[in-house]
């Protein structure tokens, strides 16, 4: 029986995973976070209860699973107890179940400084970053200045990496932005302080999930924001700063390729996205309000109502492809009806020579050059709300579905019909027995 399972977005963010991870979480035994950081935003429905979680795995929600940040996480230790705090007032207490890789780069209060002040002062070229400190504090690792989580172990190296780093970004705050400088003082304090509330949960991660792995413990790995925003396969340059393809489980936890034995891939049935750049199959006008009002599609971490479009098979395909996708979920299926026609993106072609396109867009100018081809639906005008059984959805979505399915050339496993854990239509059956 498979028992490494990764749970990885193949769009730009937002495609339910929050729900999927909580339903595999119920048997597993930990849920690993592997790269992005509190930028990231998990939406779960509980008893009709709203949780949003940004750094912390939604497996906390059951008392027998474990939660862990690997290295390639970013972490703010301030935010991370927040979110502690958060769940504690919900009578959810997991002080005991997270585990911190002793690894982590850690995000300061210059990081978020920074983040705001390159954000706002180029607004028209912006690439609309949540302003968590994310890309700085990924740049500070790349640089080889990142402060991590095991250097406030010693008091005096924490103490004088942190002081060149203040300086660092205070000259650029204060000479190139023109905004606030930030204090060593405060940050030192509160670190230290966060520090000791956060020691006990510090691991060298590599080493325990690969001890676990042997002795056949049941482990998720979940992907925080979207392929489509890795900082290597994405629409470069917006995307994030870390590799949310399958490349960054490996990478960010120290788990070997030979050990993951399950990928699924998890997509709505339309399209999202926050922030600017590239959005082939965008809608605007009443398809847009449809999807936006009916979908929920605002921001868990930003509160910015989303960009919506159509589902574009042609970047799923290449998503399929760099993921090595064992099998796909589909979210969000009930928005869609009522809508009278529904369209999904076949193929690319360019705006000049009116061909379609061979190779796949790499830059800004060849993004600007695409058009979308669909292939146009019928709605079903029905509910296909909490329907769990396939053959019980209406003949035309099972049409829909199945071109969908022929197209790709992968095995759509699950088929998610509402935001509850328990509206999903499971096909798979070995995931029935993991789940």
């Amino acid at each position: 029986m498979i028992k490494n399972i990764v749970i990885l977005g193949v769009q730009w963010g937002d495609e339910g995973k929050g729900k999927i991870v909580d339903l595999f979480s119920k048997t597993s035994d930990y849920v690993v976070r592997y790269q992005g950081g509190n930028n990231a935003g998990h939406t779960l429905l509980v008893n009709k209860k709203k949780i949003v979680l940004h750094l912390i795995p939604s497996c906390v929600l059951y008392k027998k699973t474990t939660a862990i940040l690997g290295n390639g996480v970013v972490v703010s230790l301030i935010d991370l107890i927040k979110e502690i705090n958060y769940l504690k007032e919900k009578n959810i207490f997991i002080k005991d179940r997270v585990i911190l890789s002793h690894s982590i780069t850690l995000i300061f209060e210059y990081h978020i400084f920074l983040d705001k002040a390159r954000e706002e002062s180029n607004l028209k070229s912006s690439i609309g970053t949540t302003r968590k400190g994310i890309g700085p504090a990924y740049e500070d690792k790349i640089a080889r200045r990142a402060i991590r989580i095991n250097d406030l172990n010693n008091v005096h190296f924490f103490s004088k990496m942190l002081k060149k780093n203040v300086q660092y970004y205070n000259f650029q705050l204060k000479n190139i932005y023109k905004r606030n400088i930030v204090s060593y003082k405060k940050i030192y304090n509160e670190s230290l302080n966060s520090f000791l509330e956060l020691k006990h949960m510090i691991q060298d991660v590599g080493l325990f999930l690969n001890k676990k792995i042997k002795k056949g413990f049941k482990i998720v790995f979940e992907g925080a924001q979207g392929s489509l925003l890795d900082i290597d396969h994405g629409t470069y340059p917006y995307v994030s700063s870390s590799n949310s393809t399958i490349g960054g489980v490996i990478t960010g936890t120290g788990v070997g390729i030979k050990n993951i034995e399950y990928i699924l891939g998890v997509s709505k049935l339309y399209s999202t996205r926050v922030g600017n750049g590239p959005f082939p199959t965008e809608v605007f006008g009443n398809i847009h309000n449809h999807l936006y009002k009916i979908g929920k599609e605002f921001g868990s971490t930003t509160g910015r109502i989303r960009r919506t479009g159509w589902l574009d098979l042609v970047l799923l395909k290449r998503m399929i492809q760099i993921n090595s996708l064992s099998g796909i979920c589909f979210t969000k299926l009930d928005v869609l009806d009522y809508l009278q026609t529904i369209k999904v993106c076949i193929k690319y072609i360019n705006k000049d020579s009116k061909k379609e396109l061979k190779i796949f867009p790499s830059n800004e100018i060849e993004w600007k050059n695409v058009i979308p081809v669909y292939k146009s639906f019928k709605g079903w005008n029905q509910s296909t709300k909490s329907i769990v059984l396939f053959k019980k959805l209406p003949k035309n979505v099972i049409k829909f579905i199945n071109f969908i399915q022929n197209f790709i050339k992968i095995s759509i496993d699950l088929i998610s019909t509402g935001p509850e854990r328990s509206e999903i239509i499971i096909l798979n059956n070995f995931l029935k027995k993991f789940i």
